[in-house]
């Protein structure tokens, strides 16, 4: 039922769902901010598990995640342990029945759902430094790529634009930059681009006319389904489904809002929406044109709750419940005008055929096995380390000419970098430094003026690297083995180096 305005959007829904004569037997499981408190700090207790695993289907209204604590989003453990890898999340515009200054917008964001900054690694590594690793797998990839351009072709889309920045993260977004080309190939018949997600975002929120299918990282997605939204009318409009192999969550794309919970106000159509996607999920299409027709026909109508009333434009302005009367009496009803046209019928239906068509071409384990194949013929060889070190004094130059002095054994130092920027050898002044250091070690004898050339090391030299460092007294904070992958960097350079 949800947390702060879920449980009232959530009894409407159910209330409009039964109405519409939806074929479905639920079960209730209690998830979020109660279970966080109650002392599962997932925020789901295991009978809810029990329930998940025997029906395979949620509909979730929005919770809350206490702050502090160190809580886990509760969305994201859920995506990620039933490996819900697609965020599907269709938006168009109703105008006139809603405001917008958008009338043409028709767009689908594909988000990979369970990788990015979202794995939600984080460490403290030093009093002014804390760190969050950005995951991306190639396997990851390959699945979300594979299953937008499969869903693009079930439901008639004929454009992909994939957003990355890939100009400045080159590893990460890079490799599922490259994905993308690759998998793209196999799909002539649909128009494929690349955009930078910062002008990409900006034109998103412009210009959105000129987009159909928008595919992307976790953390991108999130953003950007929120702006697309909120530019076709209202966030509280758009529901969105979570599709894995072996499950299906659906759910309204925005937060718990607890400041209106309990005061009549909250609009209950993005949970609709997410209804509907699961009633399409689950081949029940009869029942959700019928429900989808009965809230186009109420919006048409001019019955508006707050967050899209407008004086002049609405005829009414109305409550939770109140709005779901509406939709009840108008259940049998066509909409005038906001019918959905053959593209953005297809594209409301988001899990509706792509689940099942796309699932089938998406493979049925972790990693595909021919890349399974790939990845196991790549040499992969050891050619340095990073040492991160705490370091008190901010001169570079110090800290450098003490490690020149420290390493042996076959090592050489090679750069100094602090917060990613080059400061030793050949720094600048300029340069704001903190006490988060990476020194870059790599084998004796490496031209350490090139980029591209580097000798191999053993792992017993790295380990006996970081021993001399701790008896000299310098505090390693952690290291990252630095490797080549079939002769090419697996590392990024300093800015500056």
């Amino acid at each position: 039922m949800g947390d702060g305005i879920g449980p009232e959007i959530m009894a409407q829904t159910l209330r409009m769902l039964e109405a519409a004569g939806a074929a479905l037997a639920p079960e209730f499981i209690e998830v979020g901010e109660a279970q966080y408190l109650a002392g599962h700090s997932s925020g789901i207790g295991p009978e809810a598990w029990d329930s998940l695993r025997r029906t395979g289907i949620l509909l979730k209204a929005p919770i809350t995640t206490p702050l502090g604590g160190g809580y886990k989003s509760l969305n994201v453990t859920l995506r990620k342990t039933l490996g819900l890898y697609a965020n599907v999340r269709p938006t168009r515009s109703l105008a006139p029945a809603v405001a917008t200054k958008h009338p043409v917008l028709d767009i689908v964001i594909v988000r990979e759902n369970e990788e990015d900054l979202y794995a939600g690694i984080e460490h403290q590594q030093t009093p002014d430094v804390v760190q969050c690793l950005k995951i991306i797998t190639r396997s990851g990839c390959e699945r979300i790529v594979r299953y937008a351009f499969e869903y693009a072709r079930t439901n008639g889309r004929r454009r992909i634009t994939c957003m990355t920045k890939d100009n400045i993260m080159k590893l990460t977004d890079g490799l599922f930059h490259r994905v993308f080309v690759e998998v793209g190939a196999e799909y002539p018949d649909i128009v494929q681009e690349h955009q930078i997600i910062d002008i990409g975002a900006a034109r998103l929120a412009d210009t959105p006319e000129r987009y159909d299918v928008v595919l992307t990282l976790n953390l991108y997605g999130d953003i950007i389904s929120d702006i697309v939204a909120q530019i076709a009318g209202s966030v509280g409009l758009a529901g969105s489904s979570n599709i894995g192999l072996g499950g299906a969550l659906f759910e309204a794309i925005h937060g718990s809002a607890p400041d209106i919970a309990g005061q009549d106000v909250a609009n209950p159509s993005g949970l609709l929406q997410g209804a509907v996607l699961l009633l399409r999920h689950i081949g029940q299409h009869a029942v959700a044109d019928r429900l989808e027709a009965a809230w186009l026909r109420t919006l048409e109508d001019g019955l508006h709750t707050a967050d899209i009333y407008r004086a002049g434009q609405s005829t009414e302005k109305v409550g939770t419940r109140a709005f779901a009367d509406a939709v009840i009496a108008r259940l049998g009803q066509q909409p005038a005008y906001l019918g959905r046209p053959a593209a953005a019928g297809a594209a409301a239906a988001a899990p509706t055929a792509a689940p099942t068509a796309a699932a089938a071409a998406v493979p049925a384990v972790p990693r595909p096995a021919a890349a399974t194949a790939a990845t196991a013929a790549i040499e992969q060889v050891l050619v340095g380390c990073d040492v991160f070190l705490r370091w008190w004094d901010g001169r570079p130059d110090a800290l450098g000419q003490r490690l020149a002095a420290l390493t042996g054994e076959g090592l050489q130092l090679k750069l100094i970098t602090n917060r990613g920027v080059k400061v030793y050898p050949d720094g600048h002044p300029e340069t704001t430094c903190t006490d988060h250091w990476r020194c870059r070690f790599v084998a004796a004898g490496t031209d350490t003026k090139t980029t591209t050339d580097f000798l191999p090391v053993t792992f017993g030299a790295l380990l006996r690297l970081q021993q001399v460092l701790t008896d000299a007294g310098l505090q390693v904070i952690k290291t990252e083995n630095l490797y080549l992958f079939d002769g090419q960097r697996g590392f990024s350079l300093g800015q500056g180096e």
